[in-house]
């Protein structure tokens, strides 16, 4: 099952590696960037503004060229 993020990936023909790569360029870590790409993310219950891992799903809707609230599971 794809994650919200390899969705929106496909939809602007972003491959893992891009993504990757552009997350790396906005001081993100593979690791955490890789988190984001398989959707670990969406597991969690509560977010607040000085999360570390929503200052890193901004950055991926950044990548994305998508709104934040884009990326939040429903």
């Amino acid at each position: 099952m794809e994650s919200v993020v390899q969705q929106l990936a496909e939809k602007i023909n972003m491959s893992f590696d891009e993504f990757i790569g552009e997350m790396r360029k906005r001081g993100c870590s593979e690791p955490t960037a890789i988190k984001i790409w398989r959707g670990e993310y969406e597991h969690f219950q509560n977010f607040n503004d000085h999360d570390m891992s929503l200052s890193n799903l901004r950055k991926a809707a950044d990548v994305l060229k998508v709104g934040t609230g884009s990326l939040l599971p429903r």
